[in-house]
């Protein structure tokens, strides 16, 4: 089975730098660590600045960073895809239409990490 992983690893890579909560808040430009703190305990969600801000801050992805709620975006997404691809499949427009058609099959055969046998047993 699986592990799943924590919605977010800020307070390890906070706790790997040797920074505190208020040090993090600075570099961010909070003005208090609370919160930081609602961050790291998953109260809150970072807007994605305050996230790419703490990319630079860790040197690690957000993807990375926000390691859980990436899987569940990846996951979701990966359905979705495999819902249009049935959805495309089932399209019978003719002309410029199955041209477009063609076209966003073979895109979502050729995105990374989704492989078409993938889409094709899914």
């Amino acid at each position: 089975m699986a592990t799943q992983r924590l919605e977010n690893y800020l307070r390890n890579y906070r706790k790997q730098s040797g920074l505190s909560q208020t040090e993090v808040a600075f570099l961010l430009g909070h003005g208090s660590d609370q919160q930081i703190s609602r961050y790291e305990k998953r109260r809150r969600v970072p807007p994605i600045g305050t996230a790419l801000q703490c990319e630079v801050i860790f040197g690690v992805p957000v993807s990375e960073l926000f390691a859980g709620i990436h899987e569940v975006a990846n996951n979701d997404v990966k359905k979705r895809m495999r819902e249009l691809r049935t959805k495309l499949l089932a399209d019978t427009t003719e002309g410029d239409g199955s041209v477009l058609t063609a076209h966003k099959l073979r895109w979502l055969r050729g995105r990374e990490g989704f492989s078409s046998v993938e889409i094709a047993t899914s």
